[in-house]
């Protein structure tokens, strides 16, 4: 007979004497594949009472948790799936304290505790920052298994060492332990454990119907006991385990294998493959047909030069994890993974369409609108990346896919950078072709990490090379290595005889591609806007003399003009 892994669940969260429950709790009970390869998810986050918006910051660290660990690969250990979601969490919040008016007193910011605990096969893994609590209730003994992150000053008085949004970095407490059939789980917030014990929680299991019930008499418990904070209690019983092999099962699934070379009309995990797309030094793709759906996708695998390097993996793995992320119609769109997959590859929509690259070839001088349109959807997939603190990278027209109705879509998340988490590869190493390298932002080339600045300056020379065919530095960026060489790239104006461009785009593509990041737009927003409206501080600035604007073509100007003087002079002494 088969088995499986099954729990019972109980969750009670009351704002109890406190105005407003600052407390948030939730749980994620997946159907199969995902309850096999990334079990079941409960989380409770308690924000500090000295904030006016850390109820916003539990929310957000308890709904990004659930949701961001089940985008995570199955490849990934539990450990490291968590403790990464958990870093780009914390990185998030600290970012929005950092962004608001309480950037100088993190008491006020975005911070919260969390607690989670995630059952998978036959063992429970717990993650931890902060004051709230996991116990477990085996054999009638309540035992703690999370320690508080709080520093006592006194018995009256003490203070919150660790907990998410608190700072730049975080360390989180990580447990694991193996699982028995009865084992109960008790997750909780201050204002419930310090007004309760042992005989209160076995006394509510005994005499509730269900866990629901005994997790609000526990709650309710505190109450009358004095408890004058919020009371979050949630409750896990293990009723059924998977079979003892299975654990073998999923420690191999974390070390899946990389797939064959696929050639067409081979059959690979549930689908049919066409035809090769591109087989370059990072990754092989294909296209291929979903055998259960009819569904045309994308395969993604890692190339057989990646295979041999742990580092190049990390970076694959993450760009799945990257894409569940984003929801944009101008970004790439990961398929759902409805099978349990045997190699390492990531999955994605087709799209029917072209390169922006080749759609250059195409249109070689496209006019002011087309180009404005493009650009637009452009910025918004990027923007979709800056909203979620990560850093794309690697814009490029072949990064870029015009689709049959004209919507452009962001594809290749390989050099994306996310906040918080250390980089596997610099990014010089992902830019490190010449093609790529035209449209990295300089800053790269000083060792600097990329913000969404440079993402921008990446979109500007995409402008400019969609209105000029050239780029606005010529070749000289990637030999820019000092700041004193940066300083002397001299831009070249955009505007042409031949073509019909107002004066102020060219000054808003300037600004954009400004070698100093910190010269440039705030937002991308605002680029785009300046590309449809002409900026009143560029109309009303003078313009610099041609000798600045354009050195090379002042000085062939006066050259010309000595020369037909020394022709003019010679002539007249002949005569």
């Amino acid at each position: 007979m088969a088995h499986h892994l099954n729990i019972s669940l109980g969750q009670y969260s009351d704002k109890g004497r406190k105005p407003c429950n600052q407390d948030f709790h939730g749980a994620c009970l997946p159907r199969e594949p995902q309850l096999g390869a990334k079990g079941i998810a409960v989380a409770l986050a308690d924000g500090i009472s000295s904030s006016e918006v850390s109820q916003e910051a539990a929310q957000s660290a308890v709904t990004g948790f659930l949701e961001d660990y089940y985008c995570t690969s199955d490849a990934w250990s539990v450990k490291k799936s968590g403790e990464h979601v958990l870093t780009a969490v914390n990185s998030w919040l600290h970012a929005q304290t950092q962004q608001s008016q309480h950037r100088y007193n993190r008491e006020r910011g975005y911070v919260c505790t969390f607690s989670a605990l995630v059952i998978k096969s036959t063992t429970a893994h717990l993650f931890h920052v902060g004051d709230a609590r996991i116990y477990r209730l085996r054999g009638g003994s309540l035992e703690q298994l999370t320690e508080d992150h709080r520093v006592r000053v006194s018995s009256q008085q003490s203070y919150l060492a660790r907990a998410l949004g608190m700072d730049r970095k975080v360390e989180i407490d990580y447990l694991s332990l193996q699982l028995e059939i009865g084992d109960l789980f008790l997750l909780a917030t201050d204002g419930v454990y310090e007004h309760t014990d042992a005989l209160c929680v076995r006394s509510a299991l005994d005499s509730a119907p269900d866990l629901d019930a005994a997790a609000r008499a526990i709650g309710e418990q505190a109450l009358r006991r004095g408890s004058g904070d919020n009371l979050t209690v949630q409750l896990v019983r293990i009723d059924g385990l998977a079979a003892p092999e299975a654990n073998e099962v999923y420690r191999q699934l974390s070390e899946l294998p990389c797939p064959p070379l696929l050639e067409a009309r081979d059959s690979f995990d549930g689908y049919q493959i066409v035809r090769v797309i591109k087989r370059g030094s990072r990754s092989h793709i294909y296209l291929a047909v979903d055998s259960a759906s009819g569904e045309r996708v994308v395969i993604k695998a890692p190339s057989v030069d990646m295979q041999a390097s742990p580092a190049a993996l990390e970076r694959f793995l993450l760009e799945e994890w990257i894409a569940r992320r984003i929801n944009s119609p101008h970004v790439l769109k990961p398929c759902s993974q409805t099978r349990q997959r045997h190699y390492i590859y990531v999955v994605t929509e087709y799209i029917e369409g072209q390169t922006l690259a080749q759609w250059l070839i195409d249109n070689p001088r496209p006019d002011l609108p087309v180009v404005r349109g493009l650009l637009e959807q452009i910025a918004k997939g990027l923007q979709a990346f800056h909203r979620l603190e990560m850093v794309y990278q690697d814009l490029k027209p072949d990064n870029i896919m015009i689709d049959a109705t004209g919507t452009v879509k962001i594809i290749d998340f390989g050099a994306t950078r996310v906040a918080g988490i250390e980089e596997i590869a610099s990014p010089i190493a992902q830019i490190n072709l010449l093609g790529a390298a035209l449209y990295a932002a300089p800053e790269y080339f000083l060792g600097e990490a990329g913000s969404a600045r440079a993402d921008l300056y990446s979109l500007g020379v995409i402008a400019y090379q969609m209105l000029s065919g050239d780029f606005p530095y010529g070749t000289q960026v990637p030999k820019s290595r000092t700041r004193a060489a940066q300083k002397k790239l001299a831009y070249k104006s955009v505007l042409r005889e031949d073509r019909e461009i107002p004066a102020w785009v060219d000054d808003a593509i300037a600004k954009a591609v400004h070698p100093d990041p910190y010269q440039r737009y705030e937002e991308i927003s605002e680029f785009i806007f300046d590309l449809h409206h002409p900026n009143q501080a560029f109309l009303s600035k003078t313009r610099p003399p041609l000798i600045e604007r354009h050195p090379v073509l002042f000085w062939k100007s006066v050259s010309f003009v000595l020369l037909l003087l020394v022709m003019v002079l010679g002539v007249g002494r002949f005569h």
